[in-house]
């Protein structure tokens, strides 16, 4: 099983985000390289039900691409929050998630409370946890 690297902002940026559209799902863009995300990206959820799902902002997509190709980066894979469940991907993810892409969810805790975050990837269709190593 192959580790990942996520700086401690990001994981911080993600946890706020989830805490600050709950009862809503949020939904971003990771940026990194080689299994290092050293950024997030924030994107607006364009789903019709945000209560239930996510749908990533094609326009925040693209604007999340320019920035980290203007750090010489690239986007390395999404988050989204599961505000009501635990952070495993749902069939729904599963149906949806680009097997290219590294997969956080997050699941806010409360305030004052730590967010659960875990990390995945899929493998041959299949989704597998990806365990990630906190980055100064």
């Amino acid at each position: 099983m192959h580790e990942c690297f996520i700086a401690r902002t990001v994981l911080e940026a993600i946890a706020d985000h989830a805490s600050e559209a709950w009862p809503d799902e949020c939904c971003g863009l990771l940026i990194g390289r080689d299994r290092r995300v050293l950024a997030s990206r924030r994107a607006r959820n364009r789903s019709a039900d945000p209560y239930r799902r996510f749908l990533l902002d094609p326009a925040d997509q693209f604007a999340a691409i320019r920035v980290a190709r203007a750090s010489g980066l690239h986007v390395i894979g999404a988050y989204h929050s599961h505000p009501r469940s635990e952070p495993v991907p749902s069939p729904t993810d599963a149906r949806n998630a680009d097997p290219a892409l590294l997969h956080v969810i997050v699941r806010p805790n409360g305030i004052g409370r730590p967010a659960e975050v875990r990390a995945w990837c899929l493998d041959g269709g299949n989704f597998r946890e990806c365990p990630f190593v906190p980055l100064p």
